[in-house]
């Protein structure tokens, strides 16, 4: 069977999916199967609901869940009446909501009520004297308090109305606003719209060749472009099914995975790792795996091994995406050697537009490292609230990645790292990216993360956050003399901090924010 035809807007997707796949199963959540059909008129209801509580085009909700069939109900019903929905972490606290809500203008909250300990109902109460624009708190795990969203969904569905509220609804229209991770300033809140979310979702869903067949275990957050386009999205526009993890434990999705064996595998560098370490606990069969697409970093060659060892019949890709583009930019070309692999990103996506930007603004040469820009596919037009005027575009609509970057003669792309992860040592332009991978291939690393520090003498250091596989008896000379034989002298690392484990954000990447503001040794 084809793949859904995209329309013009997300909750036009959902509607041709339910006609074309009908009683297919689209997403199963806690063992239970939901199809695309039931799916629509699910959403319908709460759209109807949403409707009858003041919600209309051009209004925004926050939205604050784990990644449950709630989740995606609200999103889909808010964006088939053209309401906006800014994507929360259950992770954030009082003065995130706060920032978030107030800078989204949010009209409605949707929101378990509690989870583990914290009690979320408590949290926006605290805060809602400083929200002028929030009327409606619904809970979605249980009838807490005057609204839920158990109610909405028995709405009755008025089909004139919501007709009418869905044929207003433009490709251009607010979809989701997405905020960054404010690791160096107040975070921005990037606006993507149906138009943008789409564009990406299509261009992934070609690339991967994603059909009804396909099964993935999603434990990529919803509020995050991984798992709200690489993963949803895609997948609906595929026709396949989303198995919802609503928290990454390597047990508990291998677990899923014999039950519901993927034919695709996805996740961050971090979660690939801990899903191979378990996999003799709990023996999935991942015999039907075609594709294993790891997002955040490129594979490292020591990951890639182990992955293709225990999925001999799949593919490995790795995938780029930003919040502001959308969702993907760059995957692996199918025709990929393991060496372009593991030292490249791939190929931008049909439709994305690239350069790599010395600091005059001009093109460098291929081969020569500048900032990646990019321009077209999914890439979003702004941001929303104060940082509406954000200085991460330039003049033509091109997004200033910050990231550092080089082509080769085959128009690969490799990563070198953040603008801001480069340092200079004894004059030699260091980028931690290069060092990180080649430690990754030390059999006894299972993370490592590296920042640069000042030094009275180089002006700046490598230091080389490493945490050793369990029961091995790693130490820092091994990873010093690992390095010393193959890498130039001003790389190899001159600090290294052994840890048992590191700080990660919500999306499960190594959060490098966070080792930067540690204390150094010797200050306070």
């Amino acid at each position: 069977m084809s793949a859904i035809p995209t329309a013009s807007t997300i909750g036009a997707t959902l509607q041709e999916a339910a006609k074309r796949r009908s009683g297919a199963t689209a997403y199963i959540d806690g063992g239970q199967s939901i199809s695309f059909a039931d799916m629509d008129v699910i959403v319908d209801r709460i759209a109807c609901g949403m409707l009858g509580l003041g919600l209309e085009r051009g209004d925004r909700i926050g939205l604050l869940a784990l990644n449950q069939i709630e989740w995606l109900q609200v999103f889909f019903a808010a964006l088939r009446i053209g309401v906006g929905v800014i994507g929360l972490s259950v992770r954030y606290r009082e003065s995130e909501l706060e920032l978030m809500l107030s800078d989204g203008q949010a009209k409605a909250v949707f929101t378990l009520s509690q989870l583990d300990g914290v009690d979320f109902i408590a949290l926006l109460d605290k805060v809602s004297p400083k929200l002028p624009a929030l009327r409606h708190v619904v809970t979605l795990d249980a009838p807490s308090g005057p609204l839920d969203l158990s109610a909405l969904a028995r709405t009755p569905i008025d089909a004139q109305q919501l007709a009418a509220a869905g044929s207003a609804v433009a490709p251009d229209d607010l979809a989701m606003v997405i905020y960054t991770s404010g690791t160096t300033g107040r975070p921005k809140g990037a606006a993507l719209t149906h138009r943008t979310m789409l564009a990406a979702a299509a261009a992934q869903a070609a690339h991967i060749q994603a059909g009804p067949g396909d099964r993935l275990q999603l434990a990529m957050p919803f509020n995050h472009v991984g798992g709200i386009t690489c993963g949803i999205l895609t997948q609906l526009l595929g026709g396949g099914c989303c198995e919802l993890v609503p928290v990454f434990k390597a047990e508990s999705v291998l677990a899923m995975m014999a039950k519901n064996p993927p034919t695709i595998v996805v996740g961050v560098p971090t979660m690939l790792t801990l899903l191979l370490m378990n996999l003799s606990k709990v023996p999935a069969d991942l015999g039907q795996v075609r594709l294993v697409i790891t997002g955040g970093s490129n594979a490292d060659s020591t990951l890639l091994a182990q992955l293709q060892q225990a999925l001999p019949r799949a593919t490995v890709m790795n995938l780029y995406g930003l919040s502001e583009a959308s969702g993907a930019l760059v995957m692996t070309p199918w025709d990929c050697s393991h060496d372009e692999l593991t030292a490249s990103i791939g190929k931008p996506l049909a439709g994305a537009e690239t350069r790599v930007v010395g600091v005059d603004g001009k093109d460098v040469a291929s081969g020569e490292v500048g900032e990646l820009w990019f321009r077209g596919l999914g890439v979003v037009s702004g941001y929303v609230g104060q940082a509406a005027q954000g200085d991460s575009f330039g003049a033509g609509g091109w997004l200033h990645t910050g990231d550092l970057a080089k082509t080769d003669a085959r128009g690969l792309i490799h990563l070198r790292g953040r603008s801001k992860d480069m340092y200079i040592q004894g004059g030699f332009n260091v980028y931690p990216a290069e060092i990180e991978g080649f430690i990754a291939q030390h059999p006894k690393v299972l993370m490592v993360a590296g920042i640069g520090v000042p030094d009275p003498v180089l002006g700046e250091v490598g230091r080389y956050y490493v945490v050793p596989r369990p029961g091995s008896e790693l130490t820092e000379r091994e990873i010093r003399d690992h390095c010393a034989g193959h890498l130039a002298d001003y790389k190899v690392p001159r600090q290294i901090v052994l840890r048992s484990e590191l700080p990660l954000t919500p999306a499960g990447k190594i959060h490098k924010a966070a080792l930067r503001a540690e204390p150094q040794p010797g200050k306070s």
